[in-house]
């Protein structure tokens, strides 16, 4: 497929008019000129230089790679078709989608969603447990999980494959939190098939964790995740929070939202956690 520069720019602008600043959780400012979002804005949104952004609009530059497809079409908050409609603009064949096909693309109404959480620790998940955006709250609670790559990206995979990841838990959250990511694993391993993510990172977890091979053996499904979620936070203590999920089962991505009883010594603490921000967890 060859690029379609004079339609990539055009795509480009239009969606970029048509997003404010606060569709995107960001703070409008005074003396706007620009209806939509600044070029400025968009490229910081995709994760990428202003000037490769800007060439692009100008129907300049070499031809985006699909990884930087899929980063500007999650910074304009695309449809899946929209999403698709720029791969092809773009050169390039679209992600497989249908049965199956697993998507990191996060839908717009989930985004929304999430850039109205800017006070709360938030983030958005595969069914993998593999954290696709987190708000900065939800980073200074964590750290930032988006940093991983390959198998370790999945919480499941990490909880078993590197003992630090459960320092961040109350201990005795430890046993119950190993049988909902074993049964977790299985549950998405059967779902997708022998050959999909989940059993590949089931098969390299065997050798390597002997808790996860007795858990595995025992074929247990269904163990689902506690409202109360108990954290050992290195910088303000024990916070006890509650977690709300919100499903999007088109593209099977879950919101996560993490808040505290008001009054609660948890409630304190996570206020003050906001206010000292994102640190460095390893």
């Amino acid at each position: 497929m060859e690029i379609d520069r004079a339609g990539l720019a055009a795509f480009l602008r239009h969606r970029r008019e048509l997003l404010q600043p606060e569709d995107v959780g960001l703070p409008r400012g005074q003396r706007r000129r620009t209806s939509g979002l600044r070029r400025e804005e968009v490229a910081e949104l995709c994760h990428m230089s202003t000037d490769y952004y800007a060439r692009l609009e100008r129907e300049r530059g070499p031809q985006p790679s699909e990884s930087m497809i899929a980063s500007i079409a999650q910074g304009l908050h695309l449809s899946l078709d929209e999403r698709d409609h720029l791969f092809r603009l773009a050169g390039q064949a679209p992600p497989v989608r249908g049965a199956g096909a697993v998507s990191e693309h996060i839908s717009p109404g989930l985004l929304r969603i999430l850039d109205r959480l800017g006070d709360t620790p938030a983030e958005v998940i595969t069914e993998l447990g593999e954290t696709l955006r987190q708000t900065l709250p939800g980073i200074a609670l964590t750290g930032d999980t988006t940093r991983f790559t390959g198998p370790a990206r999945s919480i499941g995979y990490r909880w078993f494959a590197d003992p630090a990841v459960r320092t961040l838990h109350a201990p005795a959250d430890h046993a119950f939190l190993s049988r909902m990511f074993a049964s977790g694993l299985r549950e998405v391993a059967t779902l997708r098939g022998p050959g999909s993510r989940a059993a590949r990172y089931a098969q390299q977890l065997l050798p390597q964790s002997e808790e996860f091979r007795a858990l595995w053996e025992k074929h247990e499904v269904g163990v689902r995740p506690q409202h109360v979620k108990r954290f050992i936070h290195p910088e303000v203590g024990a916070l006890e929070l509650n977690c709300q999920a919100l499903l999007d089962p088109e593209q099977s991505h879950r919101l996560l939202v993490y808040t505290a009883v008001p009054g609660s010594e948890s409630y304190d603490r996570l206020r003050l956690l906001t206010v000292i921000g994102p640190q460095v967890l390893r």
